[in-house]
């Protein structure tokens, strides 16, 4: 078996890699090459695990919806040996906050058509719906598919069953009436990744694990003593806040 498959939440991470934003790499000094070699190194200790916050409330999903959402993160973003996956990490709770801001109801979008539902990935998105209905639209569709199936939500299913789902999903094999299905993926997928790895003000990256799995150093203001030293940064990630990892 190839490193890939014993390590695909490695893999994941050090594909990931590339979200971060080059200014913010090169201001830090550690530059990309030195962020991968962490991020590949097997003598690295997990990352410890956030401490306990008070039961969050969400403020956008239904009951089920929010259960729903919960386990696809747990499952996109798995907890492992290399420390707490993206549930442990609130990935669900920005998933939630982000859903009640204008980036979720499209008001800094362009959203006058043409609109169309199969354009080449090259032409961007040409959607009419916005990530609020998508995620309305995608959970519900799920749900319904899994019941008939099964006769239980998505959520209720075995880990095992979950991927195998979510599998399907983003390869386009079940047909939503309303919207793509590899659409209602792409955007889950894609938050579950920032709320991994977002600054902690914003719900998610909780205890800075995301930061502290690939070896990011945060919102540090000041970088210039390392600048050029070719070696790895040494200290903790630190948020927007000065909180510590």
């Amino acid at each position: 078996m190839s490193e890939q498959e014993n390590n695909p939440r490695r893999d994941f991470l050090r594909k990931t890699l590339t979200l971060i934003p080059v200014v913010t790499v090169a201001s830090s000094g550690l530059g990309v090459a030195a962020l991968t070699a962490n991020a590949n190194a097997d003598t690295r200790s997990p990352a410890p695990a956030p401490a306990p916050a008070a039961d969050y409330q969400p403020s956008f999903f239904t009951a089920e919806e929010w259960a729903f959402v919960q386990a696809a993160v747990a499952r996109l973003i798995p907890a492992d040996d290399l420390g707490p996956g993206a549930l442990e990490a609130g990935a669900a709770e920005f998933i939630d906050r982000q859903m009640n801001t204008p980036y979720a109801t499209g008001a800094l979008w362009y959203m006058q058509g043409p609109f169309v539902t199969d354009a080449a990935p090259q032409m961007g998105y040409q959607l009419q719906l916005v990530p609020q209905q998508i995620y309305r639209l995608g959970i519900a569709a799920t749900d319904t598919w899994c019941k008939a199936q099964s006769g239980k939500t998505f959520a209720e299913q075995d880990s095992a069953t979950q991927e195998r789902i979510l599998s399907k999903i983003e390869a386009g094999e079940l047909v939503f009436e309303e919207l793509p299905a590899t659409a209602f993926f792409s955007l889950m997928l894609q938050n579950t990744r920032e709320g991994f790895f977002c600054d902690p003000v914003h719900g998610g990256n909780k205890g800075m694990v995301g930061w502290t799995q690939i070896g990011f150093p945060g919102a540090r203001a000041d970088f210039m003593d390392w600048v050029e030293r070719n070696e790895q940064y040494p200290f903790p990630a630190v948020s927007i806040r000065g909180e510590r990892a």
